[in-house]
């Protein structure tokens, strides 16, 4: 059980999410477009759709968007075709990295991205060159409530998830694949704000980054790599040690 924050650099990116509310939107009405287009318009019947609207209106998305986003996945409103399709590449300095992108174009998205990743210090890898060393787990950021790391600790523990990152802030809970369902549903009924839900490629090893030159680098690739247009998530193996992650957040 993780007893602090593996990412020093998590609210320096979150400030960076914040400031881009219009594009987080285009990403969730994809992911709301392609749950309805899967498993039905119908949230209760559709888990990932629920899941997709919970976020959205998490960060406040307008219902009228989150309708029309439902209705291109259904067919009622004409909209594009997406795929998902994801990358594997290197970051500066080794760091593994996974890219979830949606788009209408893999013709166009694969260049991007790949030309993207060497422009910054990276390179694209082939399949399976870096997915073995990540887990796909649940992970359910909610408000902290101003309890203490071992407070929030047992709540973890009696919800059934598996890890905690701590912050006093926005905490991150860690959960099985097979209990995210049911770690969401503990937190939603016991107090908690939900900021976001989602499932992550989590990094079984992490490679530590201790000098500030280095981290920048890596920083700069994955931000880089987020501010495609067609780039839903970026995961990463690396974190920042402690005793640079003041010089990095300035």
């Amino acid at each position: 059980m993780a007893g602090h924050s593996k990412w020093a650099n998590i609210k320096h990116r979150k400030s960076r999410q914040d400031a881009k509310r219009g594009k987080m939107f285009t990403r969730l009405a994809k992911e709301i477009t392609i749950a309805a287009r899967e498993g039905g318009g119908d949230p209760e019947s559709n888990p990932r759709l629920r899941l997709a609207i919970a976020n959205a209106r998490a960060v406040n998305m307008p219902s009228d968007n989150i309708q029309r986003a439902i209705k291109k996945g259904t067919g009622e409103l004409e909209g594009e075709n997406y795929m998902e399709i994801m990358f594997e590449g290197y970051a500066p300095g080794g760091v593994a990295v996974i890219v979830e992108t949606v788009t209408d174009n893999k013709n166009r998205t694969l260049p991007l991205v790949r030309s993207t990743m060497s422009k910054l210090g990276g390179s694209l890898a082939e399949t399976n060159a870096v997915a073995w060393n990540f887990e796909r787990k649940g992970v359910i950021s909610i408000n902290t409530n101003g309890k203490s790391e071992d407070e929030l600790l047992e709540v973890v523990l009696e919800a059934g998830a598996d890890d905690l990152e701590y912050d006093e802030e926005v905490s991150r809970v860690i959960c099985a694949m097979e209990n995210f369902s049911s770690v969401n549903k503990y937190f939603e009924n016991n107090g908690f704000q939900v900021q976001e839900s989602k499932l992550e490629y989590i990094p079984k090893q992490v490679i530590t980054i201790k000098d500030v030159a280095e981290a920048q680098k890596v920083m700069k690739f994955i931000e880089g790599i987020e501010d495609l247009d067609d780039v839903q998530n970026v995961f990463s193996n690396f974190e920042i040690d402690d005793s640079i992650a003041d010089k990095i957040e300035e």
